[in-house]
């Protein structure tokens, strides 16, 4: 006569061997969306809702080029300046590191007529030739507290941004930012730290494990 522990054995195969097959199959889900493996272009540009810090007024500037130079140094991806001839748009925002923060909206921040050129390593970002504007003859400091029209100043309050951002968007859009949803993010504190930047180092990262996960699934 068979045992209970026996029966009880026997009874268990048919559900172990239905159930190790799924749990030994390998996850297929991709890591991130295709456009951001197969990417080799890219735009930096600052978020459109950022402001300028009353603090540092140059902060979104110096992320954004800083970022261009780690990509520069990464060599994967050539730094472009119109987002619908990128593959990929860069998103950066530099947080305050407090809960909330003064700024000054200024819509200027992404004005950048010329050309990138790259030196020892550096991204110089070229100006058309010619006498500027007069916004533009008003240096950054006292632009970014000159707005108006009438030079009166609209400082606000932005809350919730008190980390850095760093937000990759599929390119080849008019407005990437507003039409589709991000690919890949990074929000931390001091990711766009100077010279560093440990969000170009992450997306670097996340790239190169996509990459292999996508070799490994192929026949």
């Amino acid at each position: 006569m068979m045992s209970p522990r026996r029966a009880l054995q026997l009874l268990c195969l048919p559900l172990t061997a239905v159930l190790m097959p799924a749990a030994l199959a390998k996850d297929t889900t991709p890591l991130m969306p295709a456009y951001l493996i197969e990417a080799r272009t890219a735009v930096v540009i600052i978020d459109p809702d950022a402001g300028r810090s009353v603090s540092d007024p140059n902060a979104n500037q110096t992320a954004q080029k800083d970022v261009e130079t780690a990509l520069l140094k990464w060599g994967r991806l050539q730094a472009v300046l119109n987002p619908a001839d990128a593959d990929i748009v860069i998103v950066v925002r530099k947080g305050t590191g407090k809960p909330s923060a003064v700024t000054v909206k200024d819509p200027r921040q992404n004005e950048r007529p010329g050309s990138i050129t790259s030196a020892d390593g550096a991204i110089s970002i070229g100006v058309q030739h010619g006498r500027p504007s007069r916004s533009t003859d008003i240096p950054d400091q006292d632009r970014s507290m000159s707005t108006d029209t009438n030079g009166s100043l609209h400082p606000q309050v932005e809350a919730g941004d008190r980390d850095d951002s760093f937000v990759v968007y599929e390119g080849h859009r008019n407005d990437p930012v507003g039409s589709n949803a991000p690919g890949w993010r990074y929000i931390h504190k001091n990711g766009l730290h100077s010279h560093d930047v440990p969000a170009v180092d992450e997306f670097r990262k996340a790239i190169d494990a996509a990459v292999k996960q996508a070799g490994q699934q192929k026949p």
